[in-house]
């Protein structure tokens, strides 16, 4: 209720009610206006200032959500990381190794991404170092998984290979005998028997009548039929996967160059070719054009305790006979 305004006139000694003409009223109005509005946007921006806005509340609130989901997929991803870590391991030093093949550089494994910078986008956000972090996590992982799944796909190849690279590794002697004492010479530094110098023998020597059968030690394709110096007559097979064996001091050949043979089948004869003492074959197994000790190659024919006796024998051999 609006109050009553009164006024004293002393001519009359009395006091006179003050009638308010329409101009006054308006101003009265306006004046009563204006300070609310001041003081309504004074409480605005201290409720704004102080709590916010129910829309920036909320955003807030679903900002401290989104923090707190990357805070937890940033630990998802370290576990994921750890566990992909652990497949790699896996795949380098068991699987590959199994098939012999070698294990994916690290440099592959771990490659990043060339060019420009793929998170300056991100750079002015709010939380930019946590959103940064987490975009090179999944980055990394998703590299990482790409090149396992290759290196999968590798494997699976190798395993399909398997029975044929079992076919066709080395794995029985080269002439078939019971007595270990035929042979005359193991892999190694040896007695030569014509210079009569320490020379390195890259084979095995298995001395024994002319003309005795000589068989293919794995599945594989003749890759070198004829005569050459030192080795006499020799025959060479390619037995993919890295390995080949070599035949030497032969008496005759029973194979031709570019000729499929399988795993025992006769391929040439033991004779006195070449620089030898006596009649003999030098056998060897070469790996990725190197030569290895032919006598972990027996596997086959051998059983643990004949692996023992042929292993003694042949250290024991103090002169080639090539």
């Amino acid at each position: 209720m609006a109050k009553t305004k009164y006024r004293f006139n002393p001519e009359s000694i009395s006091y006179e009610k003050v009638e308010a003409n329409f101009k006054t009223k308006i101003i009265n109005v306006l004046k009563h206006m204006a300070s609310s509005s001041v003081l309504a946007i004074v409480m605005v921006v201290v409720l704004f200032y102080f709590f916010g806005s129910p829309k920036e509340r909320s955003l807030i609130r679903e900002n401290q959500q989104l923090v707190a989901q990357y805070t937890r997929l940033n630990t998802e991803l370290t576990k994921l990381q750890s566990v992909l870590t652990d497949l790699e391991q896996r795949d380098d030093n068991i699987y590959r190794v199994i098939f012999e093949a070698e294990p994916i550089h690290s440099n592959i494994r771990k490659a990043g991404y060339g060019g420009v910078n793929r998170y300056s986008n991100l750079e002015n956000l709010e939380n930019s170092e946590l959103v940064i972090s987490t975009s090179k996590k999944i980055d990394r992982i998703a590299k990482s998984m790409y090149v396992q799944t290759k290196s999968y796909d590798s494997v699976e190849e190798m395993v399909k290979n398997k029975f044929k690279m079992l076919a066709s590794i080395p794995a029985i002697m080269p002439i078939a005998i019971k007595d270990f004492g035929r042979i005359s010479s193991g892999y190694g530094w040896r007695m030569h028997p014509i210079y009569k110098t320490r020379k390195f023998h890259d084979g095995m020597d298995f001395n024994g009548t002319i003309g005795t059968p000589i068989y293919a030690t794995g599945d594989g394709v003749v890759s070198y039929v004829n005569l050459e110096r030192g080795y006499g007559k020799k025959v060479v097979i390619d037995h993919g996967f890295g390995y080949k064996t070599v035949y030497a001091h032969l008496d005759g050949y029973n194979v031709k160059a570019g000729q499929s043979v399988r795993r025992g089948e006769v391929i040439a004869f033991l004779g006195n070719t070449g620089s030898s003492t006596g009649p003999h074959i030098h056998y060897e197994v070469r790996k990725n054009n190197r030569t290895i000790d032919p006598i972990n190659y027996f596997f086959n024919d051998l059983t643990a305790d004949e692996y023992d006796s042929m292993v003694a024998y042949a250290a024991n051999t103090g002169q080639t006979m090539d």
